[in-house]
């Protein structure tokens, strides 16, 4: 998610943290360098030129050019602004003062409309309040189908009927419905289009009064970047939106249509889509996504997904472990494992602070989950001895591990060099210093 964004970005901090002294030339050239970045990223091309401007503005005051640390003052006016464009009205979702509360989805086929109802669903099962899907998509073939599926996977109840083509008459018995079974939420899955036309406009201004949602989400894909700006703003214009859910966010390396669409549109986004999972959605923080795109981690929304894969006690062992520098492989290996519950591995790295930097020397490959086993085969293919020990690995061990494991001696020797570049940054990150160096990058 924004890898070659986030890429260019921190190349350009960087060089600038470099200096010792920052010159209006010097934030001038960096500030060119993220425009380009920007536009590359289809960010909307005015969003892209006031951003920057703000920037600038803020950066060549006395204080920061004369400061002893001017780069990273840099980086947090950027963080700052960043979280200013990304941020518009109400990020939450609003909840009636008498159950159940309906949401109307909307939006065009392939968007992942139908998928981010049931993601939606679970999300909200999880916060401990009842749901109910409503299937008044009636367009799509199998739209009822694939909401039943869903629903089932996600255990949700989901309201059809298979006995008329009235999407207005299931709409508002599926409301009554919820209402009957005590859900807090009624979902309600409208029927999308290839293209905004007149005749899907009119069915989802009737649904609209038929129901009288509280919240009315458009479902948008991120990877269409401006055109996802576009279609918002139309639907916005015609039915009136209450907030986005951005799905594909983890096939959409450029990012822009985030970047730009709250700006543009003044519709906040609440939800972003980053995976097919069912638990691949995530609640969207302006200053939480700033972050992850600047490099400097998500630590909140990583100890939420930690806090629902696992175990306290576990956590306190690898804190315990990792302070005494007892980690060793196995742990290594265990946590591994784990973090594959809480999503792809590279989604879930790019939450740790630092973790850019470490990423760029492993090399985006080696984060790719079928790596993964590889690490299994050759910890697997190690003693009990050099699992809790591995300084003791040497060149004949490596052969014999690697001829176990059916991988070479420099796939184990990379798996140790990552295993000891991640030792070191724990060490780091628990550290007083290394705690106070976290809080002086994010700005205190």
């Amino acid at each position: 998610m924004f890898e070659a964004l986030s890429e260019k970005l921190n190349g350009v901090f960087r060089k600038l943290g470099d200096k010792g002294r920052l010159t209006e030339k010097d934030v001038d050239a960096a500030l060119r360098e993220v425009r380009m970045a920007l536009l590359e990223a289809d960010v909307n091309f005015r969003v892209a030129r006031d951003f920057v401007a703000s920037i600038r503005q803020r950066a060549l005051d006395d204080d920061v050019l004369k400061s002893l640390t001017p780069g990273q003052q840099v980086v947090k006016i950027t963080n700052e602004e960043l979280t200013a464009i990304l941020t518009g009205g109400s990020h939450r979702l609003e909840q009636g003062p008498r159950a159940p509360t309906v949401i109307l989805l909307a939006g065009l086929n392939g968007s992942g409309k139908t998928t981010a109802a049931a993601k939606l669903a679970r999300h909200l099962k999880q916060a401990g309040q009842t749901p109910l899907l409503i299937a008044a998509d009636l367009q799509r073939p199998a739209a009822i189908d694939q909401l039943e599926t869903l629903g089932r996977q996600v255990e949700v109840e989901v309201f059809a009927r298979r006995d008329t083509q009235d999407t207005l008459t299931v709409a508002k018995e599926g409301v009554r419905r919820a209402t009957e079974a005590g859900a807090v939420w009624a979902i309600v899955d409208t029927a999308g289009r290839f293209q905004i036309d007149e005749e899907l406009m009119d069915e989802l201004q009737d649904a609209r009064d038929a129901v009288s949602p509280l919240e009315t989400l458009l479902v948008v894909d991120a990877m269409t970047g401006q055109d996802a700006v576009s279609v918002a703003e139309e639907f916005n214009k015609r039915i009136g939106l209450t907030g986005l859910i951005l799905t594909k966010m983890d096939g959409d390396a450029r990012g822009g249509a985030a970047l730009s669409i709250t700006q543009v549109t003044e519709v906040p986004i609440k939800f972003i889509g980053t995976g097919e999972r069912m638990d691949a959605l995530e609640q969207f923080y302006p200053d939480r996504l700033a972050s992850r795109i600047l490099g400097m981690g998500d630590m909140l929304t990583l100890i939420e997904k930690a806090q629902d894969n696992f175990d306290e006690q576990q956590a306190l062992d690898l804190e315990r472990k990792i302070q005494q520098a007892t980690f060793d492989l196995d742990d290594f290996l265990g946590q591994l494992q784990a973090l594959k519950k809480m999503g792809p591995l590279s989604q879930v790295m790019e939450m740790i602070p630092g973790f850019a930097s470490v990423k760029s020397r492993m090399g985006s490959e080696e984060l790719d989950e079928g790596n993964l086993k590889k690490v299994e085969a050759i910890i697997y293919s190690m003693t009990p001895q050099e699992r809790n020990r591995p300084d003791i690995i040497g060149g004949s061990r490596r052969r014999r591990i690697a001829r176990g494991s059916g991988t070479t001696p420099q796939d184990v020797n990379q798996l140790l060099n990552q295993f000891r570049q991640m030792q070191k940054m724990m060490k780091q990150m628990t550290s007083g210093k290394g705690r106070q160096n976290l809080m002086k990058m994010l700005g205190g």
